[in-house]
């Protein structure tokens, strides 16, 4: 199983979990491989590129579908370069601030702070979900905001938490531990619904910019041309691990929502998602060389 990231964030915890149990119920090890590099592109193309035998797959996220319009050249096409097996969760965006950026509590008050100054935001990657999500609201609000992108989840964190940028648009399931304790200030999250696991932090949607929804997608697939049934097993296995009540409880603790659709299902969602962030993308003038 390919993680197109660093070792550490969440994709990374969600593909541990499910080698974990997958190597339980194969009797045999499935090696984890962290190909970070290019927001994702390169250990995507990667098993975009490899045999469709049903022994590589790929555990990525929601730059699957945005990096092809944010990239010159991604190296591997959404639609096109794979077989979908299925969407193992949903996990929200979370805005946070550094408690030195004193005064904005609401998305109301970026927005403001932005009409009077250019604002960075930090990210855990490009074509990431928090990367997207500053996108959107800067599309939305046309205010003046700058994505400074790192190299995954821990050192984007790390960033906001020693003041070096004071905006960050996170993974919930790595920021949420930092907002407990008080080093960050949560404003809001780019869920539908306020997350259980911090009830008092309002939706961006919620905050006034209706209709917003970012959702961090984490999805398996396969290389185009694997056997439907090898995709067919490998949908069966996951979804059965994942909704055992274990792997539920992990999951659920990482704040991540379980979806466990089809292939069919996950196709569609993939042509959807693509279009959508095509359009954001071109709205927004981002752009990757």
């Amino acid at each position: 199983m390919v993680v197109p990231f660093p070792a550490g964030g969440p994709a990374d915890l969600v593909a541990r979990l499910l080698s974990l149990h997958l190597s339980e119920a194969w009797g045999q090890p499935m090696v984890i491989e962290n190909r970070g590099g290019a927001g994702g592109n390169i250990g995507t193309a990667a098993v975009a590129r490899a045999a469709p035998d049903g022994y590589t797959i790929l555990l990525t996220t929601s730059g699957l579908m945005s990096n092809p319009s944010l990239y010159k050249d991604a190296g591997f096409h959404p639609v096109r370069d794979f077989a979908p097996v299925t969407v193992v969760g949903n996990s929200a965006t979370i805005v946070v601030r550094h408690p030195s950026l004193e005064g904005v509590n609401t998305m109301r008050d970026i927005e403001a702070l932005a009409r009077k100054q250019k604002v960075d935001f930090a990210t855990p990657g490009i074509g990431l979900a928090g990367h997207l999500a500053g996108e959107l609201f800067r599309t939305m609000t046309k205010v003046d905001m700058q994505a400074i992108p790192f190299a995954g989840a821990a050192p984007a964190i790390t960033a906001v938490l020693s003041g070096q940028v004071k905006l960050g648009f996170m993974a919930v399931p790595s920021t949420v531990p930092h907002v407990k304790s008080g080093k960050l200030f949560a404003i809001a999250v780019t869920s539908p619904k306020r997350l259980a696991v911090l009830p008092d932090v309002p939706t961006v949607a919620e905050s006034g910019y209706p209709g917003f929804q970012v959702d961090n997608m984490y999805g398996v697939l396969a290389p185009r041309g694997t056997p439907p049934e090898a995709v067919r097993k490998l949908h069966d296995d996951i979804v059965r691990v994942v909704r055992a009540p274990e792997a539920t409880k992990a999951l659920e603790a990482a704040t991540i929502d379980i979806v466990c659709n089809t292939p069919e299902e996950f196709a569609d969602y993939i042509r959807s998602e693509t279009t959508k962030w095509a359009q954001v993308v071109k709205a927004s003038g981002a752009k990757v060389e």
